[in-house]
């Protein structure tokens, strides 16, 4: 018996990849046999077709590992592959989402607060049964080798064979493989490790592109127009992960907009992301690019709207509550709020956003000349710990979903906890509105809030957000856009803009709003994409040409 023990961990190398590659693909990939099933249900005239499917996902990671995997780099890639894996497939599993480069992105560019938000102890159940044991296992193989040669062989007779059984399974199903590559694309993304490390390849080549590409100025024609006399002083709140369908203002059944609906405020209720995360919805809306054409390659290299405005003369401030700016505040003045150092209201690890509001008098009196433009980037509803994201004070819907493991609460106590982060945002907002009209006397005063992205809270058995945009649900792009203006705020016709409020809009507004805003003349600007000059409304503002 102890000789049969000691002879399973003796193998060689192709061996120990069938074995990984076998556990990979039954283990490792509830997600995408759960979504496989969803669309080809398990029944006699699909039963073949499924099997045949992890034949195939079998033999393409055999395929992948035989040609990453030589001699002493063998345990080395499998154990790291075991390990990230086992993350994968429980963010997969639990909140049916998807590791592309846009994820990936986020990982990069994620804080260790956010980070811990998304610890818990099934996770760690995940890396110890689908990482850590099976690594341990790898670990404690000897694997056999013979020669050079021996061993170049053998890696061409598995990759071979195992591309030979993937190509005939396809070829004796074709109709079905026709059917799933060209209808199903979606599918292909859960395969775990497969899509993830193609996903890793192309970010490794974007970043390695994007550091090579030179700094682009954009609008070198842009100038202030002749001063009128008054100073404008904006607020622009770029709120997290809130869905327009859970403001009130937009006809939400709860009352999550108590505050704002005492202000004289204009709520655009059709208003778009220009992506599904902030990694790229931050970015992309202060881009001159807008959705269609938005790289983030080209835009991180590329001047935005902020670096225009600063070059014409606006003192302009990005105070951050979350991860950070993503890039966007590079070349401005920038404030991590973050931090109890600078935050003065932090409980615990959470930092409350009303923080960055403190000692904001302090930096608009420091400015006696020249427009302004202060951003206040929310941490807002940053999932998937809710209840952690408001005091205890605005926990007005109960009961709440107390754990970021939203698999175990009900769609009714994630909800509650959602939308009292919502009612917070609202107090939030209420008081960057009060600071405006105490300095209403010195300037033309402005808010302008709008999210960066939305969020799933369930609908289709999908949580939080970062979908690829072609297939990402309405939950995760319709954001909340809501704009407040002082009486004395000229140029501004309300009735206008309220009339035009349920009109198609999207984060491609942001860069030419801001410009018309502050009078900022360029060829750049295109006032059919200024909300204060928007086609087919009465003239809200003279366009600055």
């Amino acid at each position: 018996m102890k000789r049969f023990w000691q002879s399973l961990f003796v193998m060689n190398k192709s061996t120990l990849i069938v074995v990984v590659s076998v556990f990979l693909m039954a283990f490792g990939n509830r997600a995408f046999f759960a979504n496989i099933v969803d669309v080809y249900p398990l029944n006699p005239g699909n039963a073949a077709f499924l099997i045949s499917l992890a034949v195939v996902f079998g033999a393409a990671l055999v395929l992948i590992f035989s040609l990453v995997c030589y001699r002493y780099t063998t345990k080395p890639v499998l154990i790291t592959i075991l390990m990230l894996s086992s993350f994968a497939a429980y963010f997969m599993d639990s909140y049916n989402t998807v590791i592309d480069t846009d994820m990936l992105r986020n990982v990069a560019q994620t804080n260790v607060s956010e980070a811990s938000d998304l610890m818990s102890g099934t996770l760690a159940i995940y890396v110890i049964l689908l990482g850590i044991l099976p690594s341990l296992f790898v670990y404690r193989v000897r694997i056999t080798t013979g020669t050079v040669r021996r061993d170049i062989l053998s890696t061409i007779k598995l990759a071979s064979i195992s591309l030979g059984i993937g190509v005939l399974t396809v070829v004796v199903f074709g109709n079905f493989y026709a059917s799933f590559i060209r209808e199903h694309k979606i599918l292909r993304y859960y395969a775990n490790p497969s899509f993830y490390l193609v996903s890793t390849v192309k970010f490794a080549g974007s970043f390695i592109e994007s550091s090579s590409l030179p700094f682009k100025m954009i609008a070198e024609d842009a100038h202030a127009a002749p001063s009128d006399g008054s100073r404008e002083l904006m607020i622009m709140v770029v709120g997290e992960t809130a869905r327009a369908d859970r403001f009130s203002l937009n006809g939400y059944e709860r009352e999550t907009n108590p505050e704002l609906a005492k202000e004289d405020v204009i709520s655009f209720s059709d208003f778009w992301s220009c992506g599904t995360s902030t990694a790229t919805s931050v970015p992309c809306m202060f881009s001159v690019y807008g959705t269609s054409n938005y790289d983030e390659q080209k835009a991180a290299a590329t001047e935005n709207v902020l670096d225009i405005l600063a070059r014409t003369g606006v003192n302009v401030l990005w105070l951050d509550n979350n991860s950070d700016s993503k890039g966007t505040a590079t070349r401005i003045t920038y404030r991590n709020f973050k931090t109890p150092e600078n935050n003065p209201e932090c409980d615990g690890e959470e930092c409350r956003d009303t923080g960055m509001l403190t000692n904001l008098q302090q930096y608009i009196d420091a400015h006696p000349k020249g427009d302004i433009l202060i951003v206040l980037h929310q941490m807002g509803n940053h999932g998937p710990a809710y209840y952690k994201r408001y005091p205890k004070a605005f926990e007005k819907f109960t009961p709440v979903c107390q754990t970021n493991q939203l698999e175990e609460c009900s769609k009714e106590s994630i909800n509650n906890a959602y939308d009292n982060a919502i009612l917070y945002t609202d107090f939030f907002l209420s008081k960057v509105i009060d600071l405006l009209k105490r300095n209403a006397g010195g300037f033309q005063t402005g808010m302008f809030y709008v999210s960066d992205h939305g969020e799933s809270l369930g609908e289709f058995d999908v949580y939080l957000h970062g979908l690829p945009m072609f297939i990402a649900p309405d939950a995760q792009r319709h954001v909340p856009a809501v704009m407040w203006f002082s009486d004395n705020f000229s140029g501004v016709n309300e009735g206008a803009l309220r009339a035009a409020k349920d009109q198609t809009m999207n984060h491609d507004w942001i860069f030419h709003t801001l410009l018309g805003l502050f009078d900022v003349r360029t060829e750049a600007y295109q006032p059919g994409l200024d909300i204060l000059n928007i086609p087919g409304a009465e003239i809200a503002r003279t366009p600055a040409h």
